[in-house]
This record gives C-alpha cells, structure tokens and sequence, in this order.
C-alpha cells in the first residue's frame, strides 16, 4: 500500500490487522500501548461503556501485575523468562551508541 486512498479503501479490521502485525513486527509498543489505552473509549463511543469499563479495570490489573513481577514468589517463578531474555540480548551485538 503507497497511498492514503489504497488504505482508506481497506475494510477496518484488514487496517487493524497490518497495523498491528507492522507495530509487533517493527517492536512498536508505543502504538500497541496507544490502542490499548483508546480501545474502552473506542467501545463507549459505539455505546458499550461497561466493556469498556472492565477493559480499563483489565489494563490496571496487568499493569499492577507487570509492576509486582519483580517481587518475592512471582519474580522468582519468572527468572527463566528474564534469564532468558537478557542472555539473548548479550549474545546479540550491541549497536554503538547514536546509529
């Protein structure tokens, strides 16, 4: 797709799909953070406010989760996971800084 004309003929869920499988294709997760945070407004707009209510009351329960995942029981059930994220990016070769 090269022009504004050719997406804006695309059905919403063929735009969904490309720009979601671009954002975790490009690791963009200011846009998935973005679409997360619109989707309760998105779904109050078409007049479905309690889901997106309970979405917001979901995004709050992850966020708590991520931010308790490095204590007691919980970070050490996911040592493997950060064990093994951080020996690949060792492994990986290291851009110098500004390229």
């Amino acid at each position: 797709m090269s022009d504004t004309g050719e997406l804006e003929a695309l059905s919403s869920r063929e735009l969904h799909d490309r720009a979601v499988k671009l954002a975790v294709a490009r690791g963009d997760v200011k846009f998935l953070w973005r679409l997360l945070r619109d989707i309760p407004a998105a779904e109050a707009a078409v007049g479905d406010v309690r889901r997106g209510q309970t979405d917001i009351m979901r995004i709050t329960a992850l966020i708590s989760d991520f931010v308790l995942a490095g204590e007691g029981e919980i970070a050490d059930a996911l040592r493997p996971v950060y064990l093994d994220y951080l020996g690949k990016d060792l492994a990986a070769p290291q851009d110098s800084p500004g390229t």
